[in-house]
């Protein structure tokens, strides 16, 4: 077996995503995983690449902004290498408002994202029409943003092998040997690992649970309201997603994933009929920054972090198997310096 260039722990997004951005620019490249491709988080349904608000601007928001513009020739380089739809579309956001003062802040961030967002994307507020897959807004206004886009977790992890493998990189599911620098992209897990390594503890694992409804919409918006994301993806399904528990250690679907599904239900009356065809619950890899922890591993040269997506994993893995592969391959160092695993130890464990 060939020695790689360039080991890479862990097949998530973020472990898959740095692989292939090392694989495209000539590395041999090795991604070891201890159980299969998407066991965790990053196995999910949902599927949301969202923005936050166009306010209160730092590298944390800079970075996902760069990254979701990043997305669709991203995406395509992957499907093109590969032959996998990864299921990417940038369709949009709506975001009902409640009221009078929603409004008026909606609006303050439209003005801010006019200059933020460069004129490459828009957050605006319109006036709702109530009619089909809209959802219902009590000040009968909207936020719609052209920047949030959707992807098919699953798909665009198999695309990401197949694009790796067809530049001649290996996927070992069930273990491997590793050479080379090595990226530890492993999730919750690596977290822990991390914490015992650095002496405090930097983060953990947050349960989420989401479902998928059977319903075909695929060049619909996503829909944000009342904390609810809700999907729609080109296989002919609308994914609602997800619970956020942290006083919770039980893997399973629960009764809270059902409340969320009658939730979904309430806020989208199209959904009324439509069966749930998959339920998922998982642990999502959080710092205790919420930001993602990238770079260099404190004392241990040659092995590098690439963790805490969170939430927002699929919507920054552009940038960060960009921002990773420059680090580890070329020595060019651009990572925010609070992404970096050095700032987690001046925060508090929360």
């Amino acid at each position: 077996m060939a020695t790689p260039d360039l080991t890479v722990r862990g097949a998530g997004i973020f472990g898959l995503s740095i692989a292939w951005a090392a694989a495209r620019r000539g590395a041999f490249v090795r991604v070891v995983e201890t159980e299969r491709v998407g066991a965790g988080a990053s196995g999910g349904v949902v599927g949301a690449m969202a923005p936050h608000v166009p306010e209160g601007w730092n590298d944390k928001k800079a970075f996902q902004f760069n990254s979701l513009l990043m997305a669709a020739d991203w995406w395509a380089t992957v499907q093109a290498a590969g032959g996998v739809s990864p299921g990417y579309a940038r369709t949009g956001r709506l975001q009902p408002l409640a009221d009078a003062a929603a409004v008026a802040v909606a609006e303050a961030r439209a003005a801010g994202a006019a200059g933020l967002w460069q004129g490459r994307a828009v957050w605006r507020v319109i006036p709702a029409v109530g009619a089909g897959w809209e959802p219902a807004s009590p000040s009968g206004w909207l936020v719609e943003d052209t920047l949030s886009a959707r992807i098919a977790p699953r798909a665009a992890l198999s695309a990401l092998v197949a694009a790796i493998r067809a530049c001649g990189g290996e996927v070992l599911e069930g273990g491997g040997e590793a050479a080379g620098p090595v990226v530890w992209a492993t999730g919750v897990a690596g977290l822990g690992d991390l914490s015992q390594g650095l002496g405090v503890t930097v983060g953990g694992g947050q349960k989420g649970q989401a479902a998928l409804f059977g319903m075909a919409l695929p060049d619909a918006p996503q829909i944000f309201a009342e904390g609810v994301h809700l999907v729609p993806h080109a296989d002919g399904t609308v994914a609602v997603g997800s619970t956020t528990e942290r006083d919770s250690d039980d893997p399973g679907t629960d009764n809270r994933l059902e409340a969320l599904i009658a939730r979904a239900r309430a806020l989208c009356p199209a959904l009324a009929g439509a069966p749930v065809v998959d339920r998922w619950a998982g642990f999502r890899p959080r710092t205790t920054s919420r930001a993602p922890v990238l770079g260099g591993w404190p004392g241990r040269p040659g092995h590098y972090v690439a963790n805490g997506g969170f939430k927002i994993g699929f919507g920054i893995a552009p940038g960060v198997a960009e921002a990773m592969a420059d680090l580890v391959l070329e020595g060019r160092d651009r990572i925010p310096a609070d992404f970096r695993a050095e700032a987690l130890l001046l925060r508090p464990a929360r």
